[in-house]
């Protein structure tokens, strides 16, 4: 008798609640490894008697690379391989669960039976992930709160400004939506390592180690046309400013729809969003974390140079840079390869900084193996520990001769309030005691010792041991800038620059004084305000200098990251300069959403935003962006009329929610003076 083909029953309810990927909208089966699925199927003559299944996922698949099984009916489920366990048979059809191994490939699979001598007949397809929830897996995650926030979650916080002014906005992962399954596979398809290698490639999916390295350098566009561009340049024409995004959705459909060029344009936070939507689409237990005061050391010196004129402007000489915040991915693997106690916590960075193995890849590298100074061990431990801890080099460079100052050096500067979404509520948590020692303590010095020794940096500079041109003289003076009033756009900015005599005889200072608008990278834009001071401090004496830069000076100057270093460069006579600097972020002005009535399953429920006009002037070409996971699909884009200066404008619009539970809704706001104001609400929806 001929095979007929079968029907399948693959019990997409059931299997999904039972594999926690109910989230997806899916008509095809996704469950995790190393746990059993049940499917019903009919056409095969006395079922329960010398049936064979074949899985096989891959472009060859082969049992000596692990992507292709084949097996029978057994009476349990096989810890070791895949497995098949009779559940119930009726006089046309059967009933089985079919188990894989805790360590099998993941991706799309086909699933076939064969009965006897007839040829193999299809069962059809599915997709295998990754099972943070099982002991065996090498993603397990034993807290299931946790399991939920990093692998569930679709809504997370994203930490930005500077140290001293930490900001939040939200980010709509959205890996559960719509096509975003086939998509991140496709991802993995296009890879570099693919490319080259195929069979080879596939048969290393079963490890999340490899796949995090291959993702970092597929989110980004460098060597591979990956997903995003990034763009640094304060200048965005022919794409989407990187402030504007809201969440990973839009961008990873974009990169499909236009056959997979990459999108315009991305920064840190957007290749940690989108990493971050991949890895917890793939069932890879993943966050992002936030780390001030980042350092980019480009040379491997564990330090950071920085240089400015005479007349106090920073200039761009050198690789190396200290961001205000950088973002990079943690996912939670055990590391094999390395030993127990370096399993946990794994940081990945898929931000195209520096390259590694020829490409723009970054990690894993443990977090326990950073804290530890173990910067030999395999994933990018030096470049890693230099974003954390690295000495910072201030010099005065003048361009005339060639010669370089140092005017002083700071070891407790760098990796500051490193920070993530806490576990179920959207709260910031501190985690840089996780990824050093406390700053200026013993323990933490001696690392960074061992760190450079490891390096073979120890015979070379070291910052408490500097050469003839690099000695740093005892400063006559201090001076710092104070903020004096609220630091909003669209208001005056005015700081207060302290200077403190620490002698007791008199001193003359000139000063030299700029701002500049900069990127969050501190890379200078345009210059806003410049201004002299001389001033005489009697001995001992501290004085204050008001500054006032007005709005209008510096409106057509700001970047869209709203960010201002100001510096003042203090020539004391007869003595050595003194460098002040703060650079300053400022805060847009607040909008307001508001749900009016109960959110409910299938029921309309009108959403409304209002925003205040802060200035005296007209604002125009005003936007309103809104998205959320199961509150509305896709996009929706709302223009507003302008609105003149003081005036309100509240705009309404429709939702209706398709899933129960706590959901969030996110609003960007953006018009000719004010760019990108965020803001979320977390809308509980009932049934």
């Amino acid at each position: 008798v001929a095979a007929t083909q079968p029907s399948t029953n693959w019990h997409l309810k059931e299997n999904a609640r039972e594999h926690h990927t109910s989230k997806f909208s899916s008509d095809e089966l996704i469950a995790r490894r190393g746990q059993g699925f049940t499917i019903t199927f009919n056409g095969t003559e006395r079922p329960e008697q010398n049936l064979v299944f074949i899985a096989e996922t891959g472009p060859k698949p082969s049992k000596a690379t692990k992507t292709l099984a084949t097996f029978d009916i057994s009476s349990t489920a096989s810890k070791e391989g895949w497995s098949a366990v009779l559940q119930s048979t009726s006089s046309n059809s059967v009933s089985i669960s079919i188990s894989s191994p805790h360590n099998a490939v993941i991706g799309r699979y086909r699933l076939s039976v064969q009965s006897g001598t007839s040829p193999p007949a299809s069962l059809g397809t599915f997709v295998l992930l990754f099972n943070p929830w099982s002991s065996g897996d090498d993603v397990f995650m034993p807290n299931k709160a946790e399991c939920e926030e990093y692998v569930l979650e679709e809504f997370g916080i994203i930490f930005a400004g500077n140290k001293n002014r930490i900001s939040g906005f939200g980010w709509n992962f959205g890996q559960f939506q719509g096509d975003i399954l086939n998509i991140c596979l496709s991802i993995m398809d296009r890879s570099l390592y693919y490319r080259q290698d195929p069979v080879t490639d596939v048969s290393h999916r079963h490890d999340p180690r490899y796949l995090g390295r291959v993702l970092s350098a597929m989110v980004n566009a460098n060597d591979d046309q990956g997903v995003v561009l990034g763009n640094w340049s304060g200048k965005y024409e022919g794409g989407k400013n990187p402030s504007s995004w809201t969440g990973s959705g839009e961008i990873l459909q974009s990169w499909k729809k236009s056959g997979f060029k990459p999108v315009k344009y991305g920064q840190c936070w957007v290749f940690a969003a989108v990493l971050t939507t991949v890895l917890r689409c793939l069932g890879i237990p993943t966050r992002t974390v936030t780390n001030f005061s980042s350092a980019h050391d480009a040379d491997g010196n564990l330090r950071v140079d920085e240089f400015y004129d005479a007349d106090g402007n920073h200039l761009e000489r050198g690789a190396d840079s200290v961001w205000n915040f950088h973002v990079w991915n943690e996912s939670w693997f055990t590391r094999n390869d390395l030993g127990p106690s370096y399993s946990g916590w794994q940081i990945l960075d898929a931000t195209p900084q520096e390259e590694s193995g020829g490409i723009y890849q970054c990690g894993p590298a443990s977090r326990y193996a950073i804290k530890e100074g173990e910067v030999d061990l395999d994933y990018d431990g030096p470049f890693v520990f230099a974003e954390v801890n690295a000495d910072c080099m201030y010099w005065n460079y003048d361009s005339a001769t060639g010669k370089k100052t140092l005017i002083f050096s700071k070891s407790t500067e760098i990796g500051a309030s490193i920070s993530t979404k806490a576990v179920g509520r959207d709260d910031r948590v501190d985690v840089t005691s996780d990824y050093k020692y406390e700053e200026g303590s013993a323990k933490e010095r001696d690392i960074f010792k061992k760190a450079r020794k490891k390096l073979g940096l120890e015979d070379k500079f070291d910052p408490t041991a500097p050469t003839q041109d690099e000695i740093e003289q005892k400063p006559d003076i201090s001076g710092k800038f104070k903020v004096a009033s609220s630091l909003e756009v669209g208001k005056d900015l005015n700081l207060l620059l302290v200077l403190e005599n620490l002698q007791s005889d008199a001193k003359t200072v000139n000063v030299k004084m700029t701002a500049w608008s900069t990127l969050y990278t501190r890379r200078p834009v345009n210059e806003i305000w410049k201004d002299s001071i001389s001033v005489t401090l009697a001995p001992k004496e501290e004085k204050q200098f008001p500054i006032k830069i007005k709005y209008p000076e510096y409106q057509q100057q700001l970047t869209t990251d709203k960010t201002i270093q100001v510096t003042a460069v203090c020539h004391v006579e007869d003595g050595i300069q003194v460098l002040v600097q703060r650079n300053i972020t400022l805060d847009n002005p607040a909008i307001d959403i508001q749900v009016l009535g109960e959110a409910k399953v299938n029921k309309e429920v009108v959403v409304e935003v209002a925003f205040t006009n802060p200035i005296d002037a007209e604002v125009k070409d005003c936007v309103l962006q809104v998205e959320g996971s199961d509150l509305l699909q896709g996009i929706l884009e709302l223009r507003i009329p302008p609105l003149k200066a003081s005036e309100k404008s509240s705009t309404k619009f429709k939702l209706t929610p398709s899933e129960a539970g706590p959901k969030h809704l996110l609003v960007n706001f953006s018009c000719d003076k004010f760019a990108d104001i965020k803001t979320f609400k977390m809308v509980n929806v009932i049934n």
